[in-house]
């Protein structure tokens, strides 16, 4: 069984028993909160969908077992956190360029990419951000998947990680948390104090909803970049901006360095298309390059009306499907109709 979901209506105790359709769609209304969990622990969008659906099957293999003293809910939320625990276990921290060495310079060259498993990976909105009634809750969810904070959870040990995001993000209580982990109210709250500490030079305030100023931003940096008008983005940039570019570990710093960049080793994104997308809780965009080739995801960051980070992703061929983007966009001026190209 390739995909196995559930749900349950509010946070009672699950029943005994039902018709496997029905246990199927309780623990898939609960896919897209357990993924959301499972990428903050693991700062892997590929990483977060194998372990929700290892905790799917596991719940589907164990459902007789449940004897429903807690939520459905809590108990998934405990297959998922051993799972996590299960998979980080000797495994390096995922990070961003500027988590592992200081700026470059334009003049540095971009050397060879890094494996996958060395970066925090973009993810969908949509893959991990469950409906939330309260906007408060939203805005929390928010940016609890941005990409700085995911890197900043990564410094912690995983248990670590595991109360805080229940803690902070997910609001459960000491006493809930200390109950799934198997541990005392004690353990968790010491536990979060440390998190705390660990994550307190990280906290930022919170972004609001796009609002008209942010939207037209972006509108005018999607002209500028697709006309590769230089002066025009340069208005637009911070001038402490950065632009990182996984694989590679090379990053910049500033807005006259990304611009010369532009201009020099990044020449080739001229005549690029940019696709709107929202990813991390950030607008995001996917860029084709001339000709119609997959080039980027690019995930932006903005504050105070300027763009404070340009975060372009280049695993196109992992990252393209699971944003939904086709594998080529037609270029009109070769008559192409600069629409996707179906079944592409």
């Amino acid at each position: 069984m390739s995909e196995i979901a559930v749900d349950v209506a509010g946070d009672g105790g699950a029943r005994q028993g039902g018709a496997p359709g029905e246990l199927a769609d309780r623990l898939e209304a609960h896919r897209a909160e357990l993924t959301g969990y499972c990428y903050r622990m693991l700062g892997s969008a590929f990483e977060a969908e194998d372990a929700v659906q290892e905790t799917m099957v596991r719940a589907w293999r164990s459902y007789e077992r449940f004897e429903g003293r807690a939520s459905l809910r809590s108990w998934l939320y405990r297959i998922a956190t051993n799972v996590c625990l299960d998979l980080l276990k000797g495994s390096r921290r995922r990070a961003r360029p500027m988590d592992l060495a200081s700026p470059s310079s334009v003049d540095t060259p971009v050397g060879d990419g890094l494996p996958e498993a060395t970066w925090i990976g973009p993810v969908p909105d949509g893959r991990v951000l469950a409906q939330a009634a309260d906007p408060a809750e939203a805005a929390v969810a928010r940016e609890s998947i941005r990409l700085a904070f995911v890197a900043a959870l990564q410094r912690l040990a995983p248990r670590q990680r595991a109360v805080l995001i229940l803690r902070e993000v997910l609001s459960w209580s000491a006493s809930e948390v200390a109950e799934l982990l198997g541990s005392s109210v004690a353990a968790v709250n010491s536990a979060l104090q440390r998190a705390r500490a660990t994550l307190a030079v990280d906290e930022a305030p919170a972004a609001p909803p796009l609002d008209d100023a942010q939207q037209a931003l972006l509108r005018r940096y999607v002209d500028a970049f697709e006309r590769f008008d230089m002066e025009a983005l340069t208005a637009l940039l911070h001038e402490d901006s950065t632009l990182s570019m996984p694989p590679y570990a090379l990053w910049l710093r500033g807005r006259e360095g990304i611009v010369r960049w532009m201009r020099g080793p990044g020449c080739g994104c001229e005549g690029s298309h940019l696709v709107p997308l929202t990813a991390n809780g950030r607008p995001a965009f996917g860029q084709y390059r001339a000709g119609g080739e997959p080039w980027a995801i690019q995930v932006i960051e903005t504050a105070g009306g300027r763009i404070t980070a340009l975060q372009s992703f280049l695993d196109t061929e992992r990252l393209f499907p699971l944003f939904g983007l086709p594998m080529r966009w037609p270029d009109p001026s070769r008559g192409g109709s600069g629409e996707p190209v179906p079944g592409s």
